[in-house]
């Protein structure tokens, strides 16, 4: 039983030495980086605000991608499950936040645009059935509206991009100065002591791990992204084709 006691109160001097060994670590690189020349301060506070709009685009971007992958798919079930344009132009209303709702909205303003008769508001109500006068104009609204919503959908992941490429760059920046500042340490002191040496080195180290630290996730999350709007415009694509076969099919 003493033996066991004894073993246990190491382990848990041990695991407070850790914490403490963490903490410490954690509060001196803190320290480093308040106490480092206004040129890595720059550098840091630079690499900061690149970290911060890149989350910031990250959290809103996938929240946009989450939601409208959600609502294309009610909206495909409304769709296809509805004999009429109409219906379906009621329902979507509840699903702004699907680009298929933008295109439907595109074409079905257009198919309503050329089955009216001129003067009229209402769509021609001949004993025939209406029939479309250009097919290609329904195209080319589909077109346009799908462009528009893909530009909607790569708003600011531009910048995710930018983040990825330069900021390994500004880390570097700053892992040159520090070097720098430790050679003129060396010179003014006449000695290559670790005490001399080791501030300079600490912030180049510093700048270096930022650097990858704003750039790692950029890169990622870019590429994750990209993905998805690419998946949105193929589906886009999709209903555009879906939706001329239906309009050739009972207007023409």
């Amino acid at each position: 039983m003493r033996l066991l006691g004894s073993l246990v109160l190491a382990l848990q001097d041990q695991s407070l030495a850790a914490g403490s060994s963490d903490a410490a670590s954690s509060s001196n690189i803190v320290t480093l980086a308040a106490n480092a020349g206004p040129v890595v301060q720059a550098v840091l506070a630079t690499l900061v605000l690149f970290s911060a709009a890149s989350w910031g685009i990250i959290v809103f971007k996938k929240l946009q991608l989450k939601r409208a992958a959600a609502e294309t798919r009610a909206f495909l079930v409304v769709f296809r499950k509805s004999s009429r344009f109409s219906e379906v132009q009621a329902a979507s209303t509840k699903l702004a936040a699907s680009p298929l709702v933008a295109l439907f909205a595109a074409g079905y303003a257009e198919l309503t645009a050329q089955l009216r008769t001129p003067g009229d508001d209402k769509p021609a109500a001949a004993p025939s059935r209406p029939t479309l006068s250009s097919l290609d104009a329904v195209d080319r609204a589909l077109l346009r509206a799908s462009t528009a919503e893909v530009t909607k959908l790569e708003h600011r992941v531009s910048f995710l991009a930018t983040t990825a490429s330069i900021s390994p760059y500004i880390g570097l920046f700053g892992t040159v100065w520090g070097i720098m500042t430790s050679f003129m340490a060396i010179a003014a002191a006449g000695s290559t002591s670790l005490n001399v040496v080791a501030p300079g080195i600490a912030e180049a180290l510093v700048a270096t791990a930022m650097g990858l630290f704003a750039a790692i996730p950029a890169v990622y999350f870019y590429n994750d992204i990209t993905s998805q709007v690419k998946k949105s415009a193929n589906e886009m694509e999709d209903f555009s084709m879906e939706f001329l076969t239906l309009a050739e099919r009972n207007f023409t």
